[in-house]
C-alpha cells in the first residue's frame, strides 16, 4: 500500500481519505454525537476528512436490504448502533455487529500441524470444495477437535462471511464434520 512505499508518491495520497464515524468519550447520545461530529467536520473545511454515512432503519427487511447492498459491495457487515446509547469502549448490547454468515461443506485433504499453544494438535485444516478450491482453515476448532481432527478425506460443513476477491470463502470457520 501507498504507507509502505519508502518514497511517498503525492499524488496517491491526495486520494486517501480519513473517514470518522463517532466522538469516542463524548458525554452525549449517539445522534448527539453524530450532530456535533457533523459540524466540526464542516468546520474544518478538510477535504479529506469525511464523516460516515450512517442510516436509520425502521424494520427488518430494511436492515437486511442494506446488509446484502453493503456485502454485494465488498463490505464484511453491519455496526448497529442504539440511537441513545452514550459512548462506552469495548463490548455492548447497544452497539452490535451485523454479518452475513454462510455455509458450505468441502473435503478435508490434509492437516497442518498447530504452534505455540496448538503445538502437536491440529493448526488447520487444507480443504477443497466441490468446485475445486483449496484453503485453510483453522478457526472454529475446539480443542478436541484439535486433538481428534476430522480424517482426511471426510467433508465438514464451514460458515463463511462471503467471498474474498479471489473467490475463496472469506473469514472460514469449522462448523462440524458433515453427517451422513
Amino acid at each position: 500500500g501507498i504507507s509502505r512505499k519508502r518514497v511517498p508518491v503525492d499524488s496517491e495520497w491526495q486520494k486517501v481519505k480519513y473517514m470518522v464515524f463517532d466522538l469516542p468519550e463524548n458525554p452525549f447520545t449517539f445522534t448527539r454525537r453524530l450532530q456535533i461530529l457533523s459540524g466540526l467536520i464542516e468546520q474544518t473545511n478538510i477535504p479529506w476528512l469525511n464523516e460516515v454515512a450512517q442510516y436509520r432503519v425502521t424494520d427488518q427487511s430494511r436492515l437486511y436490504s442494506r446488509l446484502s447492498d453493503i456485502v454485494r459491495s465488498g463490505g464484511e457487515g453491519l455496526m448497529l448502533q442504539h440511537q441513545d446509547a452514550y459512548y462506552q469502549s469495548g463490548r455492548t448490547d447497544r452497539l452490535l455487529k451485523l454479518k452475513v454468515r454462510l455455509d458450505a461443506e468441502a473435503r478435508v485433504i490434509d492437516h497442518i500441524g498447530g504452534k505455540g499453544k496448538y503445538k502437536n494438535q491440529l493448526g488447520a485444516l487444507v480443504v477443497r470444495t466441490k468446485e475445486g478450491r483449496e484453503f485453510k482453515i483453522g478457526t472454529g476448532l475446539s480443542d478436541a477437535d484439535r486433538q481428534n481432527p476430522p480424517p482426511i478425506g471426510s467433508w465438514i460443513t464451514y460458515e463463511y462471511s462471503g467471498l474474498t476477491a479471489h473467490g475463496l470463502p472469506r473469514f472460514a470457520s469449522f462448523k462440524r464434520i458433515r453427517a451422513y
